[in-house]
């Protein structure tokens, strides 16, 4: 038998729980459409002994063949989901940090610094092409 690899070894109680539990569902379904594992396994391109390990939530069952098993039900378009930028709420609250470190060093409001922008550009002179104000007598 292949060496586990420390990944697997070391993994996440919660993460096992969740993998037990997709397992669970995918077992569900495959039920629920009066499949047998024999033929289940033979769609997916898997032997029925990992089909068992995959509907126990086996870590060690290669992530394609629950991406397959996904597609079969119909639920393969969820998977870029579950890595979503806009979902990412690990890198949210880093954004958030940063920004609130950023303001802490600078008190000054963004409309005051447009102000003091829209100021320092009115005082300056205008360019060399510029036409002249008409004066009138």
């Amino acid at each position: 038998m292949a060496k586990q690899s420390r990944a697997l070894i070391e993994l996440p109680p919660a993460v096992r729980a969740l993998l037990r539990e997709l397992g669970a569902n995918l077992s569900i379904a495959r039920k629920r459409r009066k499949e047998s594992r024999r033929t289940w396994a033979a769609r997916i391109g898997i032997s029925e002994p990992t089909l068992a390990r995959m509907e126990h939530g086996d870590p060690g069952v290669a992530f394609g063949t629950y991406a397959t098993a996904l597609w079969m039900i119909g639920r393969a378009q969820a998977i870029p989901e579950l890595a979503a930028p806009q979902l990412d709420l690990g890198a949210l609250e880093s954004e958030v940090r940063v920004a609130r470190a950023r303001a802490v060093r600078s008190p000054i409001s963004r409309a005051e610094r447009l102000q003091s922008a829209g100021a320092a550009r009115a005082d300056r002179p205008r360019g060399a092409g510029a036409a002249k104000p008409s004066q009138s007598s």
